[in-house]
Formats: C-alpha cells, sequence, structure tokens
C-alpha cells in the first residue's frame, strides 16, 4: 500500500482512506455483515485512515467500526472522527455545537462507542458561529494533552477559521469535498493548507456516486438517502451531469480502466499531501477503487480528463441552498 503524510505534523497514513458514512444509511439502506467485511477488507488491503462522525447513524457507525476493530485490529487504523452536528430523532439536522464542554462530551461518547481509549484525528465537522474556533480548537487541544486525541483537524472550512484554528494548536489536515466536478478548494483553500503544511483528506471524489460510472437515474430515492434533495441529482442538472460520466468514460476506457478508478486517480494526482476517501459500501467497490492506485495519469491524461468534464462543468450545487449557507468553506 502507497503511503502519505497528512501534513507536516501529522500520522503516515494509506494513500486512500476508507469513508464508512455509507455503512449507516446517509445513502439508504445498508447491509451490516457486507460493511463489516468491507471494513475487514480493507485493512487487509492496507488501508489504514478509516473516517466517520458521531452523528452518522447517530452513534451507529462508531459502533460499526468498533466491532470491526475487534480482535487486535485498532492498531492497523488511524480513526479519523468529525464532530458536533445535531440532529433531532427524524433525523433532522438542527445545528451545530463546538463550546468546549459539548466537545469533551461527544469525545467521551465516541470513545465508549468506538470502544478504543484514544481518536487518532478528531475534528470539528462544522464550524459554529457561535463559538470561536479557537475556544472549539482549545479544547480538544486539551484533549491531546490528556492523551484521549492524537491530532487535530478540520473540515469545511475556510481560509480565515483555518489560519486561526492552526495558531492555536498544529492541524494536520483538512476535511473537504473534492472531485473533477467539485474544485472551489483549488482557488483559496489548497495554497493555504499547502503555505501551512496543512494536509487534505477529499471526500466525495466521486461525487456521492454521480461521476462513478455505476449511476443512474433510477437510483437515489430511497427513504434517508441524501441524493434524493441533492441539486446535482435533480432534474436537468443530473442529465447534464451524466453527460461528463460518458465523456469521462471514454478516456477511461482508452485507459482500460473504470470511470471509478480514473475519477480517483485525477483526485491523488492533484498532489502527494491529499488522500482520497472511497465511501465504498461493498467489497467489490472497495476492490475498483483500490485499482485506481494502480492508475498512473500522465500530463496528457491529465489535460484530457480536464477537456472532458471542465472545471466548472458540473450543474447544480453540491448541497442544498440551506446548507451551502452554513459552510464557512464557500464563503
Amino acid at each position: 500500500m502507497q503511503t502519505r503524510q497528512l501534513g507536516k505534523t501529522g500520522p503516515v497514513v494509506s494513500a486512500l482512506g476508507l469513508g464508512a458514512m455509507g455503512m449507516s444509511g446517509m445513502y439508504g439502506p445498508s447491509d451490516r455483515a457486507e460493511s463489516l467485511a468491507t471494513i475487514d477488507a480493507a485493512l487487509e488491503a492496507g488501508i489504514t485512515l478509516i473516517d466517520t462522525g458521531d452523528f452518522y447513524g447517530m452513534g451507529h457507525n462508531e459502533m460499526l467500526i468498533g466491532e470491526a476493530l475487534k480482535g487486535g485490529k485498532r492498531d492497523q487504523a488511524v480513526i479519523s472522527v468529525k464532530f458536533g452536528a445535531q440532529r433531532d430523532p427524524s433525523a433532522g439536522w438542527i445545528g451545530f455545537d463546538g463550546r468546549p464542554a459539548a466537545v469533551k462530551t461527544s469525545l467521551a461518547y465516541t470513545l465508549q462507542r468506538l470502544g478504543v481509549d484514544h481518536i487518532d484525528i478528531y475534528r470539528p465537522a462544522r464550524l459554529d458561529p457561535n463559538v470561536p474556533i479557537e475556544d472549539t480548537v482549545g479544547a480538544i487541544a486539551e484533549m491531546v494533552q490528556a492523551g484521549y486525541v492524537r491530532h487535530i483537524g478540520l473540515s469545511e472550512v475556510g481560509v480565515e477559521t483555518i489560519r486561526k484554528a492552526h495558531a492555536v494548536h498544529p492541524i494536520v489536515d483538512l476535511q473537504i469535498e473534492y472531485a473533477l466536478i467539485t474544485r472551489g478548494v483549488e482557488d483559496k483553500i489548497l495554497p493555504v493548507l499547502r503555505e501551512l503544511g496543512i494536509g487534505m483528506t477529499a471526500y466525495g471524489v466521486l461525487s456521492r456516486g454521480l461521476i462513478s460510472g455505476h449511476w443512474d437515474k433510477d437510483q437515489g430515492q430511497a427513504k434517508g438517502d441524501f441524493r434524493a434533495h441533492s441539486p446535482r441529482f435533480q432534474g436537468d442538472n443530473v442529465d447534464k451531469n451524466l453527460a461528463l460520466v460518458e465523456a469521462l468514460r471514454k478516456i477511461a476506457q482508452e485507459k482500460g480502466v473504470s470511470v471509478a478508478q480514473i475519477a480517483i486517480a485525477w483526485v491523488a494526482a492533484q498532489g502527494q499531501d491529499i488522500v482520497p476517501l472511497v465511501g465504498a459500501r461493498t467489497r467489490a467497490r472497495l476492490s475498483e477503487s483500490l485499482g485506481a492506485l494502480d492508475v498512473t495519469v500522465s500530463a496528457d491524461d491529465l489535460a484530457a480528463i480536464e477537456r472532458a468534464v471542465p472545471r466548472d462543468a458540473a450543474s447544480g450545487t453540491r448541497y442544498a441552498e440551506a446548507q451551502m449557507a452554513h459552510l464557512d468553506s464557500e464563503r
């Protein structure tokens, strides 16, 4: 397994990470046995970085990962956890809590659900507009000193927040959406990360399945599936976006690889400081994603890919309008 370091001060992890969100209902029903088998297969393949959130299935995802890591497998994993998103019993999103007391309480529950004595990378899932980021990161820093957390990360924040947080405690990585059709991070955020020596864990590298080469318009309508409300999957937008996928498919076929593999390889080729997270929910999809590490993309390949899928070609925003308004990274 190829490896990459997360920032100047972060851990060395596998060049591909596993994002476990989809194993807890965010994309419709999932198969528990297959989820556990997929995590096990990822570890066997050398994937070390496993990403979760305490609000994925309201603890379900953490308990699932905790079960998968039993039997001495904890030391094989670098566990990344997002916290702070608030949800009600109907799974509605009702805000974010980044207060120091909430940070420590969330961490206590996470340690219990995962069945571990420390978290490798702990990060607020979003910026709490009512709490200075210095206070939130300061509370995590106290947990680093106490031994409950190894490293601090951020998620979906902009350059001002990144600088403020990094001044309090070294930040090892920013988790943010980055894909062929989601490239806003390149303008301001990625240059600042590189200036400060902060890595990036890129989620949504297949745009929630949209550019995987497997998506069709009959999918994503199950109860609880995020994509049923995502602008990129609606109306004329989805037709335009799927046309981009077909253009990408031609390039993939010429190289003898899958659409998903070329899309993941493109992200990985954008820098050794970037680790793509793949949301594989089955062993078959995991195997396909792992194949992306064997895909070599030349400068000519990259140019062809970007001609097929120009930077601003996507139709629709990556989240619904109300959610976009809460993203510090989009300001």
